[in-house]
């Protein structure tokens, strides 16, 4: 079987040669971005986190998945980089583009949990992981990709996911799966029980 996705967002052709202009090369595989948009059709009138926006090919794949009720917050440190995606996914009134540290925006993000939450950055996934998991709503879903080896990758970095895969897997509120798939995912559900 071919897991190639079949269906792309319109805009990922654009916003792909934006990014190779402009020397990213850290964009949504396009596995993790079908499995993101068929998460995002899993919650219709869902509220949705995205912790690293990059050129925005992730955004675009969960728009492409989200209803017409739903609600995307995407948020990066690099105000260039996001800046490729606000250009090609701006006019979309589902999604809100927040250019700042995500960290910081962890800790002082005081509204409603999410039904699912993508860390495609450091913020949600090596450091302030549990603030991160806090803001899965019950019965949502985190979703983490890269977890595989990469070149270019910071020393350190196995060593970060080892930490992750451990961390998640002792909480008792979250079930997890890993899939070595794609760049290496971790998609940790929230228990709906009380």
């Amino acid at each position: 079987m071919d897991d190639t996705p079949s269906r792309f967002p319109a805009s990922v052709t654009a916003l792909r040669a934006a990014a190779r202009e402009a020397g990213f090369t850290r964009s949504c595989e396009a596995r993790t971005g079908s499995l993101l948009a068929t998460l995002a059709a899993a919650r219709p009138g869902g509220r949705i986190l995205e912790l690293g926006t990059g050129v925005g090919e992730g955004t675009a794949w969960l728009l492409s998945g989200m209803d017409s009720a739903s609600q995307l917050v995407t948020i990066e440190l690099d105000e260039a980089v996001q800046e490729v995606a606000r250009r090609q996914l701006g006019s979309d009134p589902r999604v809100s583009f927040v250019a700042g540290d995500g960290g910081a925006w962890l800790r002082n993000f005081d509204g409603e949990p999410f039904d699912l939450v993508f860390a495609d950055t450091w913020p949600g996934k090596f450091t302030h992981l549990q603030r991160a998991l806090h803001l899965v709503a019950p019965g949502g879903t985190s979703l983490i990709d890269d977890l595989d080896p990469q070149p270019g990758w910071p020393a350190g970095h196995a060593a970060a996911v080892e930490r992750l895969l451990t961390d998640l897997e002792e909480r008792p509120d979250f079930r997890s799966v890993r899939m070595a798939w794609a760049s290496g995912l971790l998609m940790a559900v929230r228990s709906a029980r009380t």
